[in-house]
């Protein structure tokens, strides 16, 4: 079984945006992920829309012996399963989410279609909050070294 290494991004301003942070990242562990790093959870406000409602957001580094297609697949799923009832990936439409989890990077691959494009150029290079977050998480000690 090959172990790839992913960063995740998760985001979420509906309802009660820690919890539904703190959920998807229990759905997560148990569909084929192990989380090894955390970073700092982020309060942000919207990016290319306008609303009320502040975004919560993380960055963390999982584990996976999926494909990044089988891994967008999986966080599709939570997405769906959490209540996400529009796919801003496909409708290009931003607007308030349950949960938003886009992975950012996957292993050193570059890979681009029309669903999926790894590395998620605008996480990398655009977005302050993003930037923030990942070096945030690049910084922090893995999950099994402070146990």
């Amino acid at each position: 079984m090959s172990h790839n290494e992913a960063i995740l991004l998760l985001g979420s301003n509906r309802g009660i945006p820690e919890e539904n942070l703190k959920m998807a990242l229990e759905l997560l562990e148990k569909s084929s992920c192990v989380i090894k790093r955390k970073s700092k959870v982020l309060k942000t406000e919207p990016v290319e829309f306008e609303s009320d409602r502040l975004f919560c957001n993380i960055a963390i580094e999982v584990c996976t012996a999926l494909s990044p297609v089988k891994l967008l697949k999986t966080l599709k799923g939570i997405e769906q399963g959490m209540g996400r009832e529009t796919d801003s990936g496909i409708s290009r439409l931003y607007t308030d989410r349950i949960i938003d989890i886009d992975i950012v990077t996957f292993n050193s691959l570059v890979f681009i279609s029309a669903l999926l494009e790894i590395p998620h150029r605008r996480h990398l290079f655009e977005r302050e909050f993003s930037k923030e977050l990942i070096a945030d998480l690049r910084s922090s000690q893995s999950l099994q070294d402070r146990s």
